[in-house]
């Protein structure tokens, strides 16, 4: 019989595979957790370390980037960079510094030379327009016959054309708003180049000193001038400026005269066309009043052209 003492022992050792596949993965799932936390973090002392006013000028900058970038405004790059060599900033003002070790070039947006430069720009528009008028009167039969009547020049507002009367040549019938045929043909040829600029108009109504005849009764200069202005616009409209154009049309009556040292002269009875420059412009519809240029504009256009002052017109036949 054999001993059972030196039977032979057997281990079975059993390998398990694919272990090694998953033994580092959780290292680089952490590794982006954390990288996702430092960034998170990053962020938000970022955002904690910025100013209220910076942080709407950046939001304002993305709802209205081209605003921002031409105006600039807190918050838009204009004030320094948390982290040095952060790049240019969003509106090329300073702020920000540039890559590397240069310091960059602080600029700012002088917003008043800019404002400078707009009307320099817009009066240089304006000059240009006055001397195509001067042109198309020259070139244009019906009007070089008038253009003693036709008085342009640049004031505070913008450019004004004045149609004036002259002794034994009015532009309405005797205290009437009816134009004469002469007159429709000007202001329809000046209908047709104010339609060529972007700037609105402004027309006025003048009389002389004459009393209306028959004022007592509640109408007088001033509903004669306001009546005479509103003729005038609607052949202006006829001629082919946009109705849209003209922002105001008002009668002054007498209180505004071009020849002060004789109220009752001719040149005083006129229509004044004014194309606005946009301060002017912005003013109007701003205060909703007028600009208080033209009697200081008046007392700058010097001698008028033309024939002498001739005498007034009968009060009987009231023709201010």
């Amino acid at each position: 019989m054999s001993d059972d003492s030196q039977q032979p022992i057997v281990v079975k050792r059993i390998k398990k595979g694919g272990g090694g596949a998953h033994g580092g993965a959780w290292k680089i799932a952490y590794a982006d957790f954390v990288t996702a936390m430092m960034a998170f973090f990053l962020l938000m002392w970022l955002l904690g370390s910025t100013t209220k006013g910076d942080l709407k000028g950046i939001a304002d900058y993305f709802q209205t980037p081209l605003k921002v970038a031409l105006f600039g405004g807190s918050g838009s790059g204009d004030s320094s960079s948390v982290i040095k060599g952060g790049g240019e900033d969003l509106t090329r003002t300073y702020g920000q510094v540039k890559k590397g070790e240069t310091e960059a070039e602080r600029k700012t947006i002088n917003l008043q030379r800019l404002k400078e430069d707009f009307e320099r720009q817009e009066k240089q528009r304006l000059e240009g327009l006055k001397s195509e008028l001067e042109a198309l009167i020259e070139a244009t039969p019906t009007l070089r016959q008038f253009k003693n009547q036709l008085l342009l020049d640049i004031t505070t507002e913008g450019l004004r054309v004045q149609i004036v009367d002259e002794k034994n040549r009015p532009m309405f019938d005797s205290a009437s708003s009816e134009l004469k045929p002469y007159t429709r043909d000007i202001l329809r040829e000046i209908g047709k180049a104010l339609n060529k600029v972007e700037n609105r108009i402004s027309l006025s109504g003048h009389t002389d000193a004459t009393p209306y005849a028959g004022g007592d009764r509640g109408f007088g200069n001033w509903e004669l001038s306001t009546n005479r202005a509103n003729a005038s616009r609607r052949e202006l409209v006829a001629g082919g400026m946009a109705d849209s154009k003209m922002i105001r049309v008002v009668g002054l009556a007498s209180t505004v005269l071009y020849d002060k040292t004789d109220p009752y002269s001719a040149i005083n009875r006129r229509i004044s066309i004014v194309v606005l420059n946009k301060r002017t412009e912005e003013a109007i519809l701003r205060d909703g009043g007028m600009v208080e240029d033209e009697p200081a504009a008046l007392e700058e256009a010097g001698d008028a052209p033309g024939d002498a002052p001739g005498p007034p017109d009968s009060a009987a036949a009231g023709n201010p």
